[in-house]
């Protein structure tokens, strides 16, 4: 099993984790080497073991709320955000808890914090297609990762890693919203795709309508063949029309399409199918472009054969990625 590594002063990757942790120690098939896992985690940093234990105070405290209080009361160590919104970060921890403890998944459930239905997955090296426990369709491309959560008066996904292709079941009265990174893309019923890769996101809209935010905006609607992208800091996305957004979803075929990209913009793209990503050496490599259809599934070939189409040559960085360095041209003759 893959585990993302958090950012060192992220608290909601710190609360994501700690969820992530309790959901699978407390899950049947619970293996060795992620206890294993869990404790070098626990060791890493010790805002880990704090949140990892608000989390269990929690529970100890929801297991005793009568069924006619309205609130719960949780006194964190240092300033959080909202209740509402920090429980529903704890929500595959609930999730997991949910036969154990009845009464708080009732009350959970009546308050909107908790979900009464939590999937979790990851399609490694082969493309899958999934349907989610509201009806809806995902198809998941080569290393993704995701997790669905229906709470009362919303669906949502959580996309960690990689892209998916999205078929939602309409409902109009609990909006589908999927959380790519610092954005969220809400709809209620429509297709769609989200690509993510490190901290950037592309939507790309087939049909109906989305509203797509990123890191602060109040959000823009897409119409079909529009796509939005953004990444950490981007106050708002920048939106595009693209009426041959086949080619962003040959994927779908297991088909990489690269049409005339400069390297810098072809290298996430390229980047996302491999273990470690492909760097360009300079502003000047980065300038050259390349275009081709090639098989997901074989990008590792693609980067070797690199030198034999592009003025290019390879060689490996202190951590063992690969870096493209351009030939330098000889200068003209006379």
């Amino acid at each position: 099993m893959n585990h993302e590594r958090l950012p060192p002063n992220d608290p909601d990757a710190i609360t994501d984790a700690a969820a992530h942790w309790c959901m699978r120690l407390h899950a049947d098939d619970c293996t060795e080497a992620e206890r294993q896992a869990f404790a070098q985690w626990l060791a890493a940093d010790p805002r880990h073991a704090e949140e990892y234990k608000a989390i269990g105070a929690i529970w100890q405290n929801v297991e005793h709320v009568p069924r006619s209080q309205t609130h719960l009361v949780y006194n964190p160590p240092y300033r959080r955000p909202p209740l509402r919104y920090r429980l529903r970060r704890f929500a595959p921890a609930f999730a997991c808890a949910l036969l154990a403890l009845p009464v708080a998944g009732w009350f959970g459930w009546e308050q909107g914090l908790l979900p009464n239905s939590y999937q979790h997955l990851s399609s490694g090296a082969t493309r899958q297609t999934v349907q989610l426990s509201d009806g809806s369709q995902v198809e998941l491309n080569l290393h993704t990762e995701l997790r669905y959560f229906n709470f009362k008066d919303q669906r949502k996904v959580v996309l960690v890693e990689g892209e998916a292709f999205f078929k939602v079941a309409h409902d109009s009265e609990h909006p589908f919203i999927v959380q790519a990174g610092r954005g969220h893309t809400r709809v209620t019923g429509t297709q769609f795709n989200v690509w993510k890769y490190q901290d950037q996101v592309k939507v790309t809209l087939v049909q109906g309508s989305v509203l797509v935010s990123s890191d602060g905006d109040d959000g823009y609607r897409l119409s079909p063949g529009m796509q939005a992208t953004y990444r950490k800091g981007d106050f708002e996305p920048q939106l595009a029309q693209n009426d041959d957004y086949e080619r962003s979803l040959a994927w779908r075929s297991g088909k990489l399409v690269l049409d005339d990209l400069s390297l810098q913009q072809a290298l996430p793209i390229i980047s996302r199918y491999l273990d470690k990503p492909l760097r360009v050496a300079d502003d000047s490599t980065g300038k050259i472009r390349i275009s081709g259809v090639y098989n997901t599934g074989e990008v590792e070939r693609l980067v070797a054969m690199l030198p034999k189409v592009l003025p290019v040559y390879l060689t490996r960085s202190k951590d063992g990625g690969t870096v493209l360095n351009r030939i330098a041209l000889p200068p003209p003759r006379g």
